[in-house]
């Protein structure tokens, strides 16, 4: 397999080439998100619009292209203009009635980009924003110092406070193992300049160099690895990207995901490159185990393992690898965003773990429901069988191996490895008993790796950059980022990426912005139907496998919802449980009746029907469920009502006892009153009520027939007076 690396070098010559004789280097680039979060508000129509000025103009120097999404859900259509050598600027909530003025002022208009940042949290612009390492690695406390030093010496060199803005960022990776804890890493914006210092000494001759005489510091410039480099190239949102750290996700937003010269340019298939030319399965297993990657898709278990498992247990030659994108958690969007916005690193990796485990044929299983990560897919490994990075002879390396899709068809059982096997066979999708486990028995009988796509996606950045760097990020039983889908009620949603070990309270607060003013937390749900509600006074637990497990939780594929004081726990616990119920395959009886006398008792409960009794039969059900069914997504079905029930349980008393719902939201619970002190008599709640439930003359207090009012709440939402109350 010696002329792997000869080939890929070729291939990357011939893509630069063609890009200088394009002269896109020289270009201004105009970049429109083209995910489906991005569509759905509106990036079709921006990105049409520019189409239509550019070619109005007539300038061949301005290059438009598609990204995928950059996970500013609450932002989007996202729009980011690069001038050569210059700062990237990015826009936020773009409208086509913005495109034209976007257009003349900066894109035609060319003025030059001031040496100013806004911080979109606080509407203040600032000379500098400095971002400062504050992962678990370099602790704290040691962030705190380092923001204090350069505070103190930005004083005595007469720099005023408010020009300069210090953030404290998630984990970059950077720290040598024999410098934890001793060394200080912080990133000038914007310039981008990432110094490494160990004292004040060093941090002064910084700040002297930098912000007094506009110098970067050549002596304690820190040149990162390519991934930073490239993550702060897209570092638009310093409050939402500052404790971020995206690997898998490190080309979504950036590139063009129809792209393969793009991805080629970036650092893609290079680590493939290497493995083949190396030709040594074993070595990619045991740094895939060295580096501590466990599973994404909410399992856990150790990646390296699982790929030892395959090869160890049995010396069947046929193997095969499978991607599980079907993702079917409510609220999760993590597979579709990463797949449409990087098809590529999940073939590369998927292709690496061929090499690793003796596969010859890969299946990528994909909710039929993701119809633009399917396009994008199908494109991806055509363009990589015409370019030798699938099929026969990848790469000149005489490893021959292919990847086919398969579409769900809608069954969120499907998601567990066994019922995915069967529903590539084309039998009913229900998941058997194990062992033997797929690594044993899996396809058609024979040994099966099968992953989600986060997990993939990890794999090219572990072959390229190492075990010892990739386990320099996150904590010791959960290395690497995660990430999540933050959703609820948060200002920010989107998609983020953390360090492992990062806090709830730093995702939600300092990424998500915290909640509307007026509203407290109430709990974080994470893990989707098979996780659980963690109430606020957990903020601070770190993000990793055992410890959200420790207080009832799971990671999951990586939902998190955020609750708040108007969210009724009884009535969420109900509905992951109805979904989850719904969803059974019916194949176990724990599963099958068990989530369904569950289901009944807590509409019992919202109805106002319920018993005290109800709440321990709601306990023992759940732990017989959890001990008995079949698959592991019977077995986690309880979790967000036990969990509710262990943190939550005056809700669920109230509920019981006073027949009333604290959020409002359980309907049968609320009794709308009419308070005869207010009213004016407007006769406006009795015209717009649909039951003609509210009795009164004009100008004189109404009142409401509570035996035929079906609280519909018009009423409430109606009156200008506030005389009607909801109890």
């Amino acid at each position: 397999m010696g002329q792997a690396l000869a080939f890929y070098k070729t291939l990357y010559r011939q893509f630069d080439q063609e890009r200088t004789a394009r002269g896109d280097k020289q270009k201004i680039i105009v970049q429109v998100g083209s995910a489906t979060c991005e569509n759905a508000a509106g990036a079709d129509q921006v990105r049409q619009e520019f189409d239509k000025l550019i070619r109005a103009s007539g300038r061949q120097d301005i290059l438009l292209k598609q990204t995928g999404c950059t996970g500013r859900c609450a932002r989007e259509p996202i729009v980011g203009v690069f001038f050569p050598g210059q700062i990237p600027i990015k826009y936020e909530q773009v409208t086509p009635n913005k495109v034209q003025e976007i257009f003349q002022h900066h894109v035609i208009g060319g003025k030059p980009i001031p040496n100013l940042i806004l911080d979109k949290k606080t509407d203040t612009l600032y000379s500098y924003v400095v971002t400062m390492c504050s992962s678990h690695r370099c602790s704290h406390e040691n962030a705190q110092d380092s923001e204090e030093m350069l505070k103190r010496l930005l004083c005595s060199h007469n720099i005023a406070e408010d020009l300069v803005r210090i953030f404290h960022s998630g984990c970059l990776g950077l720290c040598p193992k024999e410098k934890v804890g001793k060394q200080h890493v912080m990133m000038v914006f914007p310039e981008r300049t990432l110094y490494r210092f160990e004292t004040e000494e060093d941090l002064d001759e910084i700040v002297k160099s930098h912000f007094v005489d506009h110098q970067v510091n050549v002596k304690h410039r820190y040149h990162t690895d390519f991934i930073t480099e490239q993550f702060f190239s897209m570092y638009g949102d310093v409050a939402f990207f500052n404790k971020q750290t995206r690997l898998t996700l490190r080309n979504s937003g950036l590139i063009d995901p129809e792209s393969l010269p793009e991805y080629v340019l970036n650092k893609g298939y290079e680590a493939l490159a290497q493995v083949l030319e190396t030709n040594d399965p074993d070595a990619v297993r045991q740094t895939i185990l060295k580096s501590g990657l466990r599973g994404r898709g909410g399992g856990g278990f150790p990646t390296g393992q699982k790929w030892i498992n395959a090869v160890t247990y049995t010396d069947d030659p046929i193997r095969y690898v499978v991607c599980n994108a079907d993702e079917g958690d409510p609220g999760a969007f993590m597979d579709r965003s990463a797949l449409e916005g990087d098809p590529f690193i999940v073939l590369e990796g998927m292709t690496i773990g061929a090499v690793a485990v003796g596969a010859r044929q890969g299946y990528i299983y994909i909710r039929a429901e993701y119809p633009l990560a399917i396009e994008r897919l199908e494109k991806a490994i055509a363009t990589a069988h015409k370019h030798r990075l699938l099929g026969k002879n990848i790469l000149d390396s005489g490893l021959n191996f292919d990847i086919e899709i398969r579409l769900g068809a809608g069954a969120f059982v499907c998601g567990e490895e066994t019922a995915l096997i069967y529903s590539i066979e084309g039998k009913r999708g229900q998941p058997r008993i194990r062992p033997p486990y797929p690594t044993q028995s899996g396809l058609w009988g024979h040994p099966t790796v099968i992953n989600n796509v986060e997990t993939w996606a990890n794999v090219p950045t572990i072959m390229l950059y190492g075990a010892d760097w990739f386990s320099r990020i996150g904590t010791k039983n959960s290395r690497g980022t995660k990430v999540f889908a933050l959703a609820g009620k948060v200002l920010n949603t989107g998609l983020v990426e953390v360090p492992m070990g990062t806090r709830l309270r730093d995702i939600i607060f300092d990424i998500g912005g915290g909640l509307r003013e007026g509203h407290t937390l109430k709990a974080v749900q994470t893990g989707g139907p098979s996780g659980g509600c963690i109430p606020a006074d957990r903020l601070d637990t770190m993000v990793e496998y055992e410890t959200l497990s420790e207080i009832g939780s799971i990671m999951g594929s990586g939902g998190m919802i955020v609750l708040d004081d108007e969210d009724c726990m009884v009535a969420t616990s109900k509905f992951f449980l109805e979904f989850t119920q719904s969803e059974s395959c019916g194949k176990c009886v724990p599963c099958r009746e068990g989530t369904l006398r569950m289901l009944e008792i807590l509409e019992r409960i919202t109805q106002g029907k319920g018993e005290m009794a109800d709440l321990d039969k709601l306990r023992r059900l759940g732990k017989l469920i959890q001990k008995t069914s079949l698959c592991g997504l019977g077995q986690t079905a309880p979790n967000p009502v036990l969990s509710a029930l262990e943190n939550f349980t005056e809700e669920f008393i109230i509920h019981i006892r006073d027949k009333r719902c604290p959020a409002h939201k359980c309907t049968q619970l609320i009794r709308y009153e009419i308070d005869i002190d207010k009213c004016t008599g407007c006769t406006l709640c009795a015209r717009r009520c649909p039951v003609s439930c509210i009795a009164g003359a004009a100008r004189q207090p109404h009142v409401i027939d509570q035996s035929r009012c079906i609280k519909c709440s018009e009423c409430y939402n109606v009156c200008k007076f506030d005389a009607v109350r909801r109890t």
